[in-house]
């Protein structure tokens, strides 16, 4: 049943804030690794684990998030999970050692599973039909921006508190959000309530989804198949896979009802929120390592130099929405913000060492636009043909499929820029020579150099050496990464078909079940 008036807003505002927690809290780690590894005594590798733990929990529950909310109410359920999450965020502010921090982390990355989807089911069914783009648009500001602002949050407080604070952080906008919930958000109907459990489809997804999960986060830092564990969990992966899609298509109650696959607006849908994902995340992913490790940004100005791109977000979400309102289609809403991400993308590929804050700022901007333009046309034509209870399987399935798509595309670029930056290197060495004039010229100055300040002829020789090869490093990293954003905006352009195998209507709107 739509709500209407301050409830209405009220409702909205309390799960973008819980949504938010979950979305936040996926990147939010990333910047206060090296103090929880020193505090703790924790090899990077071992701390990787609070990412990827989070990572794994997180994608196993979003499927599930539709049937556990059918089962238990959607109130009931979104609720537990904002209990769960905040006394989970208690746990990891008051953790003592990198183990227990883990399984803490995990605990949360599974309470976190089912509030974004949840928070967008609620979200839909509060809103009325004609203005489900609005709702969409105000649900993809926590969705795009949080991800976006982790960083920042953690980067400031890391640099002023201890790291148990980016937990603890949590706990009061998770009491708020419960209280408002329990006051506020009305019950839906216990679709699968008293149906038998599906505990083998359960099992096949936890296995498949998991091993997935960890394959991706892991496998560039562990070089893939030369590591045994890796090996096995890509196999895992297959089988419990297929095992899992026998299950829910044999079975009369599972636990993802892949019957919603029938809507061709949904399943092409899927894809585009994958390719989203994609580019969200992994265009998140290489900024912050770029400017971090060959600009020599701190954690801190990186994030500031998010920040207006994400502004520039937030203003776009309710234009967008406004404008699906009036009429305006998805398809042609998307191609434009796939577009604007490309020139994103084509703008940063010209990057060079001397690049400051104001090279980046249209950048940002541009791509923050493009992602509002995005985001809930993607969504809202994805889900605009889903009603009742198959929302709430939408929903979960689709956020799922963007949470993949972000995990394969930071694995993949992380591949590619460890495949060509070996490339890129034999090609500058190729112009590291003595019959290179311009070389044989940049190595004299250097060693003309050293010598002027004290150095031995050898010394001078060898420091020369060592500011050639860092040179050579440096360019290296730079034009890999270079390649990295153009290869990232010519994928977005190839998504651009997707888009129009979708429904074509003027006004998108989802047709929301009375009850």
């Amino acid at each position: 049943m739509a709500e209407h008036g301050l409830r209405k807003w009220i409702i909205t505002i309390t799960v973008i804030m819980a949504s938010l927690l979950e979305l936040i809290d996926t990147t939010i780690v990333n910047v206060a690794l090296p103090q929880i590894m020193g505090n703790l005594g924790a090899t990077l590798e071992d701390a990787g684990w609070l990412v990827t733990g989070y990572a794994v929990a997180n994608v196993i529950v979003l499927p599930m998030s539709g049937w556990l909310g059918d089962r238990f109410g959607r109130k009931n359920y979104f609720m537990a999970s904002i209990i769960l999450f905040t006394i989970a965020s208690i746990l990891c502010g008051n953790a003592t050692g990198l183990y227990e921090l883990v399984v803490f982390r995990i605990l949360q990355g599974l309470a976190g599973g089912g509030l974004l989807s949840t928070a967008q089911a609620i979200l839909i069914e509060t809103w009325p039909r004609e203005e489900v783009g609005m709702a969409t648009a105000l649900f993809g500001l926590g969705a795009v921006v949080g991800p976006t602002v982790g960083p920042t949050i953690g980067g400031y407080i890391t640099d002023h508190f201890n790291w148990p604070w980016i937990f603890y952080v949590n706990i009061p906008v998770g009491a708020l959000a419960a209280f408002l919930v329990s006051m506020f958000v009305k019950e839906s109907p216990k679709y699968a309530k008293g149906q038998p459990i599906d505990w083998w489809g359960i099992v096949f997804l936890a296995i498949g989804v998991g091993s997935l999960q960890v394959v991706l986060e892991k496998g560039e830092s562990e070089d893939w198949f030369a590591t045994p564990y890796i090996a096995v969990l890509v196999v895992s992966t297959i089988l419990a896979a297929v095992a899992f899609i026998w299950r829910e298509l044999s079975t009369d109650h599972p636990v993802v009802n892949f019957k919603i696959l029938r809507f061709r607006s949904f399943s092409v849908g899927i894809l585009t929120s994958f390719a989203l994902g994609f580019a969200l995340y992994g265009s998140v992913f290489i900024f912050p390592v770029f400017c971090q490790n060959l600009l020599g940004f701190s954690a801190q100005q990186t994030g500031e130099l998010l920040f207006p791109g994400g502004m520039a977000t937030i203003c776009m979400m309710p234009i967008v929405g406004t404008m699906l309102k009036r009429g305006v289609p998805a398809q042609l809403m998307s191609t434009i913000g796939f577009v604007l991400f490309f020139i994103f993308s084509w703008m940063l590929s010209d990057s060079t060492l001397e690049s400051g804050t104001g090279n980046f700022f249209w950048p940002l901007i541009i791509r923050g636009i493009g992602m509002s333009l995005l985001f809930v046309p993607l969504t809202t034509l994805a889900i605009q043909d889903l009603h009742g209870k198959d929302i709430g399987q939408g929903a979960g399935l689709n956020n799922m499929m963007r949470q993949l798509g972000g995990s394969f595309g930071i694995a993949i670029l992380t591949t590619l820029i460890h495949i060509k930056s070996g490339i890129n290197r034999n090609i500058l060495l190729e112009n590291i020579n003595p019959y290179n004039p311009a070389f044989t010229e940049k190595q004299q100055a250097f060693i003309q150099g050293f010598q002027s300040k004290g150095y031995s002829a050898f010394e001078a020789q060898q420091m020369a050496n060592r500011a050639i090869e860092g040179s050579v490093v440096k360019q290296t990293m730079l034009v890999t990464y270079d390649n990295i954003y153009l290869l990232v905006g010519v994928f977005v352009l190839c998504c651009i078909p997707l888009v129009y195998l979708q429904k074509f209507k003027k006004n998108v709107a989802i047709p929301v079940d009375a009850h």
